[in-house]
């Protein structure tokens, strides 16, 4: 079709939905669905969609501490580390790992959240005090709390967990799995904090300027305080969600994770400079994603060059964000 032939109406219609902040994910998304669809009988069952969303669940729910980081224009490279110990802090108290005495499945759920939540605040004292950049921070913070893991562990697994627990990551209510429902509170409490709150136009406008915001009397460092604060904090619930999943505390558990969070914001359209970004996209970008691994597992392609694929995905986003930018 001639686009100059379209009345001025249907033209001035196309403009404004192909502005649309994730236009362009949600028909990447859509050509995926259906070309799996065809591909395979299987791919677009009720079973394979409510797996797909457990799945993702977890994904979205560090993906949105990472979009929060993102928009403020920061990074952070230690939240499948983060998830890891908290995991494996939540399986070791409530089964009495190195002959503790086991504690209630809440009180080491709670324990292991703040374990998360700590580790975001001291990246986000670290970044603000000693004003060091947050690649840099957090790159060092991923090594460190991994080891910590490892020594907490001794590199062997944490099973035989309470039933109570482990209905955390495998139960349902209803149809729904319990992860997706907690995965879907997160969202519309961070959607809300960030459309709705003065402290989520705070975020925006550091990530814009952020000697503008400091210079109209916002507390900067606070803000960054309490952003990676949350980031640690979705992290540890995903650390909890996918050791309650898999039944037993892995060591080597969320690795990776990080690039999965990162790859998914920048493709929901997250400028990865800071000021702009979308709790929408990010949960397109991570739907995405796991659709696209799950297609591929049930074709047969290899997890090796699944990874090359995503790698190339987070190259190709940046460079339309850059390009567009221009």
């Amino acid at each position: 079709m001639d686009y100059k032939k379209v009345p001025a109406g249907k033209k001035l219609v196309w403009e404004r939905v192909s502005r649309f902040p994730q236009f362009s994910i949600l028909i990447a998304l859509l050509l995926l669905l259906i070309v799996f669809s065809f591909v395979s009988n299987s791919f677009f069952t009720f079973n394979n969609i409510i797996n797909v969303f457990r799945q993702t669940s977890t994904s979205i729910i560090v993906s949105i501490g990472m979009t929060f980081v993102f928009i403020l224009g920061g990074m952070d490279l230690s939240v499948g580390s983060a998830a890891c110990l908290s995991g494996l802090l939540a399986a070791g108290l409530m089964t009495g790992k190195n002959g503790m005495q086991p504690i209630p499945v809440v009180a080491a759920i709670l324990l292991a959240l703040l374990a998360g939540t700590f580790i975001g605040l001291i990246n986000g004292i670290i970044i603000t005090r000693i004003k060091l950049p947050p690649f840099i921070v957090t790159l060092a913070m991923m090594s460190t709390v991994r080891g910590i893991a490892l020594v907490y562990t001794d590199g062997s697994p944490i099973s035989k967990l309470p039933n109570q627990a482990l209905d955390l990551g495998r139960g349902y209510l209803g149809a729904i799995p319990i992860p997706v429902i907690v995965m879907a509170v997160v969202l519309a409490i961070a959607w809300i904090v960030l459309a709705c709150t003065r402290f989520g136009r705070y975020i925006y406008a550091i990530g814009g300027n952020e000697e503008c915001t400091r210079l109209s009397g916002i507390n900067v460092n606070k803000i960054k305080l309490i952003v990676y604060s949350i980031s640690g904090l979705c992290a540890a619930i995903t650390g909890i969600l996918l050791t309650m999943r898999l039944g037993s505390g892995q060591p080597t558990l969320a690795e990776g994770l990080e690039m999965d969070a990162i790859t998914a914001v920048v493709l929901g359209g997250t400028a990865i400079t800071g000021g702009r970004g979308y709790m929408l996209g990010t949960l397109l970008g991570c739907v995405f994603l796991t659709f696209l691994g799950n297609g591929f597992n049930i074709i047969g392609i290899s997890s090796f060059w699944q990874q090359i694929l995503k790698g190339i995905i987070l190259i190709v986003a940046i460079s339309l964000y850059s390009t567009k930018k221009k």
